[in-house]
């Protein structure tokens, strides 16, 4: 089978969830012997991603912003095009404050989903010739609802099914001004009629997508995310220095700060003195005062030294990290849909204690290998590392369910089985 994945990149300036989802759904596709073609939009995907010098970035994120600001850019001749869309501009991008986060994007949102009949029309046919010249689809898969814009125009060229995975698209919805925020959340709703399938991936987050786009339930399949449990080396977290880990963009929406007020809690008590965290996972332009601020509030309660912020988080970044924490928290504030490194955490043997917000709890009560704590609070996960750092015989007990989870219920290889599944009924 030939498969178009169409995915929003993030630059590579932070740690992005569904880029990697995404991604390892591709590696796993293509084991099962498929044809796989990532086709990246807005931004280039991870920076250490090999396979894709070929394809083209559609949707350049700096060509389409002026496009949709400034008329005159429309009909600009394409070396101006080419220019926004070299390498040194799309790296400046990924890294420009806000590039990421919808405020400020609402009319750029509601033209991407009207598709054919938006501003950016030109660079949907862009894409569909490209592709229908290039790759013969036999089926098509949009990373996001935010994608749904594409699809209509796309079965019209290409006469394929689409299918459109549903993870988080209220995070970026969910910040625009009301008026906006009803309109999108319509507009997906009408534009879902133009997509065959839609692949939540969890049972939380397919409730929650159906009621805010009105899907038909005949249309709704529930895929977990997953990873590849050959691809991380297991150890008993009991067997590891006491270090407790955060891997996710680095900023409030995610619960850094909620992180680190919890730290500074703990090491208040003297027992654990030994007790280091680790944040990695990348930030953006916008992150940074408040990544100084939570910097200067380490410095006042002089546990600076036991807080290490990594700069890399991909790669051997993040396999040199998940060796060694013992514990991991994303104490993101509304919870998520699924939250892939979770998974990744679990199959290197490492418990979660995450908050009773979104899909953690599902995920953690699949097979254990975790704790869940409420309310979201630095009080109420302090008192949860509390529990589990005084209970070595817990932490191990955690340890080996964590990883059973993934093998049983988590494997990437299963749940692209039940992928193709959907994509063949199709």
């Amino acid at each position: 089978m030939n498969i178009i994945q169409i995915i929003p990149g993030s630059g590579g300036s932070f740690y992005c969830g569904n880029c990697l989802r995404d991604s390892k759904f591709v590696d796993s596709l293509k084991s099962l012997g498929h044809t796989v073609v990532k086709v990246p939009m807005y931004l280039p995907l991870f920076s250490d991603e090999h396979d894709l010098e070929d394809i083209p970035v559609f949707y350049g994120a700096i060509s389409i912003y002026l496009k949709q600001l400034y008329p005159i850019f429309r009909k600009a001749p394409a070396w101006v095009d080419r220019l926004l869309n070299s390498k040194p501009m799309m790296k400046l991008a990924a890294g420009m404050a806000g590039s990421t986060n919808a405020k400020g994007l609402e009319e750029m949102t509601i033209s991407m989903l009207l598709g054919e009949e938006g501003e950016q029309s030109a660079d949907l046919d862009k894409m569909v010739d490209w592709i229908g010249e290039h790759c013969k689809p036999d089926v098509i898969h949009l990373s996001n609802a935010l994608l749904l814009g594409l699809a209509r125009r796309m079965k019209e060229k290409l006469n394929v099914p689409v299918v459109c995975s549903l993870q988080d698209e209220d995070v970026w919805v969910d910040v625009m001004k009301p008026s906006a925020r009803e309109h999108v959340w319509k507009l997906m709703g009408e534009r879902a009629k133009d997509v065959d399938a839609f692949i939540a991936v969890s049972e939380f987050y397919a409730k929650a997508a159906q009621q805010w786009m009105n899907l038909p339930s005949e249309k709704l399949h529930t895929v977990h995310l997953g990873v590849d449990p050959a691809d991380y080396p297991f150890s008993n977290a009991v067997t590891r220095n006491r270090e407790i880990g955060y891997i996710s963009r680095m900023n409030a929406e995610n619960g850094t700060e909620v992180l680190i007020d919890a730290f500074i809690l703990l090491k208040k008590e003297v027992r654990f003195n030994d007790v280091h965290l680790h944040l990695t996972g990348g930030s953006t332009g916008e992150d940074v005062s408040f990544i100084k601020i939570q910097k200067k509030k380490l410095e006042e309660n002089e546990i600076r030294s036991f807080v290490h912020f990594w700069e890399g988080f991909e790669g051997n970044h993040r396999k040199n990290f998940l060796k060694r924490v013992q514990l991991l928290s994303v104490p993101v504030l509304n919870g998520e849909a699924f939250g892939i490194y979770l998974t990744e955490a679990m199959a290197s043997g490492i418990p979660v204690v995450q908050p009773a917000l979104g899909a953690f709890p599902e995920i953690t009560n699949k097979a254990g290998g975790g704790l869940i704590y409420k309310p979201n609070t630095p009080v109420a996960l302090a008192k949860a590392w509390m529990k589990l750092l005084d209970n070595p015989k817990q932490i191990e007990k955690l340890s080996n369910e964590a990883r059973k989870s993934v093998e049983n219920h988590f494997d990437i290889n299963t749940q692209a089985e039940k992928l193709i599944e959907v994509y063949m009924k199709l």
